[in-house]
């Protein structure tokens, strides 16, 4: 008994060694094998990279745990016999092609569903939005009225209205900058403190707080200039997007594709 057991030793470090030996590359490129089902690694990869995440430990593991549930759920599917049931099959195929007209449509849009003539008009009812003149402008937002006016008080005797803004203003998108909203126009802006900007020369301040829904703002002009319209090739992206969001294009747009297809097809 005691012969065979350097004999078994070496038969199962043998058989290990083997084994790892066959599985280390099938795990080098399987994410995972669920029931003997091999999840390809690539497939997890992509799956990383479709998501727009990045990729790090903690994100591969939530993402490889979502296709061992995908491919358990296949399976188990398969087993009760589901697969093959009419009704499966023909809620799948729906499935499927509600997924190619969505796509279909898309690319219609893309390639040839947007005229000239639309865009033009489009660009036309937006570009008003970029006419006229931008301010260069700065804010301190605070609750209190008075305030704003120890604010201003403060900056009429020599302090930093940027100083004050990073450590006063209860705007945190602007107070970490000092205060700086960069290039504004006054349609971007709450109709009070538009009224006020506007009436401000280059390297004013207002002398009295300005009250809007926020609160109480003391606003300064650093800069003033008229605004660059871009040209309708650089928003065309932004214009068909903003069409394909109204409903009612939509429809029009879908019934006009339906007829160019049934005009070109032979249906009998």
């Amino acid at each position: 008994m005691k012969k065979l057991l350097p004999t078994l030793a070496l038969s199962v470090a043998t058989t290990m060694t083997i084994t790892g030996a066959l599985s280390t590359p099938a795990l080098a490129q399987n994410a995972a094998v669920v029931n003997g089902k091999a999840i390809p690694k690539a497939k997890l990869d992509k799956l990383i990279a479709n998501s727009g995440q990045g990729s790090n430990p903690e994100l591969r593991e939530r993402a490889r745990d979502m296709l061992i549930t995908r491919e358990l759920i296949n399976q188990e599917a398969i087993k009760r016999g589901l697969v093959t049931n009419d009704n499966i099959q023909e809620q799948l195929e729906q499935a499927r092609l509600n997924i190619l007209v969505g796509a279909v449509f898309e690319d219609y849009i893309s390639r040839d569903g947007v005229s000239d003539a639309e865009l033009k008009a489009s660009y036309d009812q937006i570009k008003s939005q970029f006419e006229g003149t931008e301010y260069k402008v700065r804010h301190i937002l605070v609750e209190k009225e008075a305030d704003a006016k120890a604010l201003i008080a403060k900056i009429k005797a020599g302090e930093k209205f940027e100083d004050l803004a990073k450590a006063s203003s209860k705007d945190p998108g602007s107070a970490v900058n000092g205060g700086d909203l960069d290039w504004m126009t006054p349609q971007a802006l709450v109709p009070e403190f538009s009224k006020a900007m506007v009436a401000l020369q280059k390297g004013q301040m207002t002398d009295k707080p300005v009250k809007s829904q926020f609160g109480f703002h003391v606003i300064r002009v650093d800069d003033v200039r008229q605004a660059k319209v871009p040209e309708l090739a650089e928003l065309k992206p932004q214009l068909i997007q903003m069409m394909s969001q109204d409903q009612n294009w939509q429809r029009a747009k879908f019934d006009e594709m339906l007829k160019r297809l049934k005009a070109k097809a032979k249906i009998q």
